[in-house]
């Protein structure tokens, strides 16, 4: 298989790492080793003596008790640990699809959850978010897309980039049309748990969907990317046996040090949660001045949970903005065009403490530019 070029990372890949601020960042304010131990009297002693040996290849046992808990009806055996979501994402679609088949792909997304599935030989049906209804979804859309190759319906809610959070009554109907017409849904659920009005927090979809692969990770809401721990949760006995198999040929298990202080942070991810939930409240306050204030250059739809958004640039090119912002003020915003979105937006990154120096150096930037 060939697979282009991952816009999204190659981007980062030029400013991640030498931009003062990064205010386009998809995860959470994060933690060091030594706050994660703090949470526990023993932690430190017993990471001090932690096995260096190979681990289990579906993930350590302590570890898929603690992931069990994000859900309701899922056991040990039925939850596979992987590095990062990136190769959750890349197994299910070689354990789920071969060349021929169709998949339709909640748009606009990560460019691997489309990307890896024509790689494979498959022809792709974006379900695209409706900015003018607040990146909303059609469920009409979903039905009018279905063809009798269609294989998988990948949903991502809380949604990666605009921060969309889709009500009950629609999911429930998303997992009714993926089981009547016998579908595996990929339910994509990073964010879970960000949610600004918990009472809005979706069930899991393996929890309510025996065909639903749920898709969890440590980068986003929790705020610990440097783990590279992600995982999929599903009661799908054949499709989980065809991805345990897959991993011999990737990553083959996971790390010691990484499984051990996951485990540990999934233990107290209440608290790791409501932290960068607080985090984001504030910062969002602040981004709704903002984008109040400048409300003839740009146009901003609220988002529902996490710790991004997807605003669009009024009368400019969104590229050469962006550029311009990181090159002349540090400050990195991430434009559309990684998601071949032709609407002149950009995401932004609101989960880290140092939103307000950066905001503060975007509004001197525009003062310069309007000068």
């Amino acid at each position: 298989m060939q697979l282009p070029p991952f816009k999204l990372e190659r981007y980062f890949a030029r400013y991640e790492f030498t931009a003062p601020y990064l205010l386009s960042s998809s995860d959470c304010e994060s933690w060091t080793v030594q706050e994660l131990l703090a949470l526990e009297p023993a932690a430190h002693d017993l990471f001090q003596r932690h096995w260096l040996g190979y681990t289990e290849s579906p993930g350590a046992l302590a570890l898929r008790q603690e992931i069990c808990r994000v859900y309701t009806t899922i056991q040990p055996d039925q939850v596979l640990v992987h590095s990062g979501a990136e190769e959750a994402i890349f197994l299910f679609m070689h354990a789920a699809l071969q060349a021929g088949d169709h998949a339709i792909v909640h748009s606009p997304c990560y460019q691997s959850l489309a990307e890896v599935a024509r790689a494979i030989g498959c022809e792709v049906t974006p379900w695209q978010a409706s900015e003018s209804n607040g990146w909303a979804l059609d469920n009409d859309e979903l039905r009018r897309s279905i063809r009798p190759n269609t294989r998988v319906v990948v949903l991502n809610t809380p949604h990666n980039p605009t921060g969309f959070l889709m009500p009950r009554e629609q999911f429930d109907e998303v997992n009714g049309i993926a089981r009547e017409n016998g579908l595996i849904l990929f339910s994509d659920e990073v964010y879970r748990e960000s949610e600004y009005a918990p009472a809005n927090r979706l069930p899991a979809g393996c929890d309510v969907n025996e065909q639903a692969v749920s898709l969890g990770v440590m980068s986003k809401t929790y705020g610990l990317p440097g783990l590279r721990i992600g995982w999929i949760a599903t009661h799908d006995a054949e499709l989980y046996a065809r991805m345990a198999t897959l991993k011999d040929y990737t990553t083959i298990c996971n790390s010691a040090p990484s499984e051990f202080l996951a485990g540990l942070a999934l233990r107290h991810r209440e608290k790791l949660a409501r932290r960068n939930l607080d985090i984001i409240t504030a910062n969002l306050a602040i981004l709704d001045d903002f984008f109040a204030r400048h409300d003839d250059r740009f146009a901003w739809i609220r988002p529902q949970a996490g710790p991004i958004a997807y605003p669009r640039l009024l009368n400019e090119d969104a590229e050469s903005f962006c550029h311009d912002l990181v090159t002349t003020a540090g400050v990195l915003l991430l434009p559309g065009a990684v998601y071949d979105d032709p609407g002149n937006h950009f995401r932004i990154g609101f989960g880290r403490r140092n939103l307000p120096e950066a905001i503060a150096r975007l509004e001197e930037f525009l003062r310069q530019v309007q000068r």
